[in-house]
């Protein structure tokens, strides 16, 4: 399966959770239920092989139909009691680890194979990407991205992302275009992240993902966007933001 396929634009990705949490919400008896039941939610859908979900029409019923099945088995007194029902698992999702792992991974590669590039070509290139994505300029994005770029979409099991990295500058290309590429809702901000220039997303004012880039001989070779709402939270809190970038920029 192409995985790049699988990518969602950001948009649709933060409406899709709020709906869940919001029919959670209506269902259980509190707010510490429906993250909970979301999570198990999430957990069932990466549960289904790759080709299950391609057969899904519409994933979002999908999910809100699990969702609704996860509420009706909790029993009345959890929301009372400040704890997720029985049959709400604490774990059960490995894409955090893999992750991790990956991250490892291409940290390695690049520190042997080739030398990042210089803070000034770093973030020319990172400017680049960033106003290629919002204007939905594909010829632009290829030109910035390496032929072997890869690129990891971590969503800790909490948003629907794929699950494996994405290689090939190609197929990277297609997956952040359809996750970041023009919207009305959507900006595109040039920040620091992790001490080096790199992308914030933000979709009706939230921050939706936080992207860094790894460059390369004037390339990026390396994109790891984190889309996981908890690890979001801290630059949720954040109220000023500067360079944003729109088509019209």
């Amino acid at each position: 399966m192409d995985v790049a396929t699988d990518a969602v634009p950001i948009a649709e990705l933060l409406d899709e959770r709020r709906h869940l949490l919001d029919v959670a919400h209506r269902m259980s008896d509190g707010l510490r239920d429906a993250e909970s039941v979301i999570d198990e939610t999430y957990r069932r859908w990466y549960a289904l092989s790759g080709a299950e979900r391609a057969r899904i029409e519409s994933p979002r019923a999908w999910l809100s139909g699990t969702a609704g099945d996860i509420c009706r088995g909790l029993p009345a007194t959890s929301g009372r009691e400040g704890a997720a029902g029985p049959g709400l698992p604490v774990t059960g999702y490995d894409h955090e680890l893999t992750a991790v792992a990956l991250g490892r991974l291409l940290a390695q590669r690049s520190g042997v194979s080739r030398s990042p590039s210089p803070t000034p070509e770093h973030d020319a290139v990172v400017r680049a990407v960033g106003e290629a994505c919002a204007a939905g300029d594909a010829a632009s994005l290829s030109s910035a991205l390496s032929p072997d770029a890869m690129a990891v979409f971590d969503g800790g099991g909490k948003v629907r992302t794929t699950l494996r990295s994405v290689h090939g500058g190609e197929q990277v290309a297609r997956s952040l275009l359809t996750l970041l590429g023009p919207h009305p809702r959507t900006t595109l901000t040039a920040q620091s992240v992790n001490s080096r220039t790199g992308l914030v997303v933000r979709c009706d004012h939230i921050v939706a993902a936080v992207i860094s880039l790894d460059v390369i001989d004037r390339r990026a070779a390396q994109v790891w966007a984190v889309l996981n709402p908890e690890k979001l939270r801290r630059w949720n809190q954040r109220t000023h933001a500067t360079g944003v970038l729109t088509p019209e920029s």
